[in-house]
Parts: structure tokens; sequence; C-alpha cells
């Protein structure tokens, strides 16, 4: 039917959101930690077992699906997430390098404290100070030891931390 014979209010305005794109460049692994991979998988359950149904139970057929293409698009990129994850297990020896998946405790210029996990794209989150192994301050840190200092490049200038203390998580 042509539009000139529908109504305004008989159409239905659907608005669709973007697909979600892998914060990672091409060809480059997505890493993850074991637990990390746990997380994704039981959220990717929780929303495909509990969520999208009820959510579309709820769906009015003639409104808006907004809430249920967002939770399609995050079941999507869950899922290409897990698929493409590289699972890397923690050293099963004490490890003296800084390497994926490590707890990392540093001091600043002026003797403050932090600990960073270096963790894959998907699991990072600044609240636990769990950072992704592409930042700045992971790349700086990588590979490094006990008692060494890096320098790394901020937007707000160079910092340098001395590695304190290293631990890895079972």
């Amino acid at each position: 039917m042509s539009k000139a014979f529908t109504r305004e209010d008989d159409t239905v305005e659907e608005s669709i959101l973007p697909r979600p794109v892998s914060p990672l460049p091409p060809g480059v692994k997505n890493y993850m930690t074991p637990d990390g991979a746990k997380r994704l998988q039981e959220e990717l359950k929780q929303l495909t077992d509990v969520e999208r149904p009820r959510v579309a139970a709820l769906v009015d057929p003639t409104g808006p699906r907004r809430e249920l293409v967002a939770l399609d698009q995050r079941i999507v990129y869950l899922g290409e997430s897990l698929q493409t994850a590289v699972i890397v297990q923690p050293p099963t020896t004490p490890d003296e390098q800084v390497r994926f998946g490590a707890t990392v405790t540093v001091r600043d210029k002026s003797g403050i404290e932090s600990k960073y996990r270096l963790v894959g794209i998907d699991e990072t989150d600044m609240d636990r100070n769990w950072i992704s192994w592409r930042s700045p301050i992971a790349r700086a840190l990588l590979n490094t030891r006990v008692g060494q200092r890096v320098r790394f490049r901020l937007p707000t200038g160079e910092e340098q931390l001395e590695i304190v203390a290293l631990m890895y998580e079972p």
C-alpha cells in the first residue's frame, strides 16, 4: 500500500540500534581470563533464558521494540565474544613477570599505591581496577618484574610507576 493511503499513527516507528562492534582491532586476539569467560557465559545464559523471554512477553506488537532489539544485540555480542575468546590460564608456577591476568600493585611518584588486574577487553571494570591488556598502563606493565619502574604516556602527560607486588588469582 502506498504511504499516501496511511495515517501517521498507523506506521510503527522502530528505532534500530546500531550493531555493537568489537573494540578489538582486526587480527588482535580476544584474550580472556577463565573467570571472565565464566561471567560472560552466565550473563549470556541469563539474557537468553530469563530476560529475553520476559521482555518478549511484554512487547506490544504495535509498539517500539527497542529494549528487545538491545537485548538481542547484547546476546549476539556476547556469543561472538565467547566464540572468539582465547582463554588464558594463570601460570601454574609462580611467575616473576607481569603477564595477562596478573594483579599488579604499583606505586606512583607521590607514594600512592594502586592495584590493577590485566584482563580482556570485555572484562574491563574500572570500579574494580580491572584494566584491558590493551590500555596504555597495561602495555607498560606487561613483561616487567617487581622492583622495576615503568613510564607511559597519558593524555595528561607522562607517568612513572614502580612495580611493588605481583600475584595471579587461581
